[in-house]
């Protein structure tokens, strides 16, 4: 039986997936000189299955334990939310998580619902009502960058420090409630043009947060990453998982890339696990990484260059060409293209 250490690499669909509290947390020192050796040293309480530089990790325990409102920005598929879950666990702290992008009603997912019963009109208060209130609390917004602006509208005033508050417009007499003590924000975001179903983030709402990139993993650490996911795997097959996606990272980022998208950690994630349940290295890229490569252009097109990396990696796997009946995709030469030197 494989060990339980794959991470969620993926999002849920609803609005709310979590909200358990811990029963105990990480004491934090009070004294300004232990609180600064207790952030020197907290690289020790980052759990082995993430992959952070030392410097960002102590910048979020640091953010977390001061009650921050921490961003996470990187590319989709890096491990933000995976970091933010690896921080609350870390910190022992109550945590809850909302999932801003699949929220179709801000309103009762942040604040309530009313709701008729024996002819009177009753307020329910939303869990994030709850989660603001719980001192010390992790609250991760996911997707922050997909939410409605009736979100973010809300969560402004939740936000700012002079203020920590949230107005229940729905409840009578619009009771506010304040934000507890220690309660910390940690809100995960895609940046950029290659995020069409992202909306671009209002500068108030972004000036709220401190933000911490989160990096992607080069060849040796995702090789590590899928190894300790993995275990059972062959551990040279998933280096050649680590070096195809390294390779796509590297590709889009020189000067005139041939692909529009990276091979993220999720997808070499998801590839693992499909050689970890028997299938073999092409197949696993055709059904966990080729459909995120556009075919337009034929011979040309993006799909057409990830399997030609994809081909050259399957024969370092097989360790010859494997022959079949039909006539090999890519030349010699075409291999040889399909790298950045």
């Amino acid at each position: 039986m494989k060990s339980n250490k794959k991470m969620d690499f993926e999002k849920g669909e609803t609005s709310v997936l979590n909200a358990d509290v811990a029963s105990t947390s990480v004491e934090v020192p009070a004294a300004h000189n232990e609180l600064v050796k207790f952030i020197q040293d907290s690289y020790s309480l980052k759990p082995e299955g993430l992959y952070m530089k030392p410097l960002h990790w102590k910048y979020l325990v640091r953010s977390a334990v001061r009650g921050k409102n921490i961003m996470l920005v990187g590319p989709s598929g890096c491990g933000k939310t995976v970091a933010a879950q690896f921080v609350q666990d870390a910190l022992k702290r109550p945590k809850f998580y909302f999932n801003l992008g699949a929220t179709q009603d801000p309103r009762s997912t942040l604040i309530g619902n009313t709701h008729f019963k024996d002819s009177e009109t009753l307020f329910a208060e939303s869990l994030f009502v709850k989660a603001i209130q719980t001192e010390n609390a992790i609250i991760l917004l996911d997707e922050l960058t997909r939410a409605h602006p009736d979100a973010w509208n809300i969560l402004m005033t939740v936000l700012d420090y002079k203020q920590r508050y949230l107005r229940l417009d729905e409840k009578e007499n619009c009771e506010t409630v304040p934000v507890a003590s220690g309660v910390t924000f940690i809100a995960t975001a895609n940046i950029g043009a290659e995020y069409t179903a992202t909306r671009v983030l209002d500068r108030a709402l972004q000036d709220r947060f401190i933000i911490i990139e989160v990096d992607v993993l080069d060849a040796v650490q995702e090789q590590k990453l899928l190894a300790y996911l993995y275990p059972e795997v062959n551990k040279d097959v998933l280096k050649q998982v680590a070096g195809l996606a390294s390779d796509s990272r590297i590709e889009i980022n020189s000067e005139s890339p041939h692909i529009s998208t990276m091979i993220s950690t999720r997808m070499s994630v998801e590839m693992a696990g499909l050689l970890y349940d028997g299938f073999d290295f092409i197949d696993a890229a055709d059904v966990a990484i080729f459909p995120f490569f556009p075919t337009e252009g034929g011979n040309d097109s993006e799909r057409s260059f990830i399997k030609k990396m994809a081909q050259r990696y399957n024969i370092s796997v097989a360790g010859e060409d494997v022959d079949t009946d039909e006539p090999d995709l890519f030349t010699d030469d075409d291999m040889k293209d399909a790298f950045v030197t």
